[in-house]
């Protein structure tokens, strides 16, 4: 089994949910952190979801208020576990207002 960590960067995400990460075939994730960070001029709120493949949809956190300049770090020590075809899905109630940070372990 190989364990490679990475981080996925996506930037200026909007109001359409915007698949940021799919696990691949054959691969357990486990997402050690999730920043969001707001790149416009008013305060925007964050969300981001677990779309599960063959499982329900589930937000991690919605719309959370990231203050203008300020980065929320959304797991806080907490892990989510992704399995083949899981995708995470970001998005802002701004357009273009929102970047995004992962960090994660990919195990195949």
């Amino acid at each position: 089994m190989a364990n490679t960590f990475k981080s996925v960067t996506s930037g200026s995400i909007g109001t359409t949910l915007t698949d940021v990460y799919t696990c691949p075939a054959s691969t357990t994730t486990i997402i050690l952190g999730a920043s969001i960070a707001n790149i416009h001029t008013n305060p925007i709120g964050g969300s981001i979801k677990l779309a599960k493949n063959g499982g329900d949809d589930v937000f991690i956190v919605k719309q959370a208020p990231v203050p203008v300049g300020s980065t929320v770090e959304v797991m806080s020590g907490n892990k989510v576990v992704l399995e083949a075809s899981d995708k995470l899905q970001f998005q802002s109630d701004v357009s273009s207002s929102l970047d995004s940070i992962l960090s994660l372990l990919e195990i195949s």
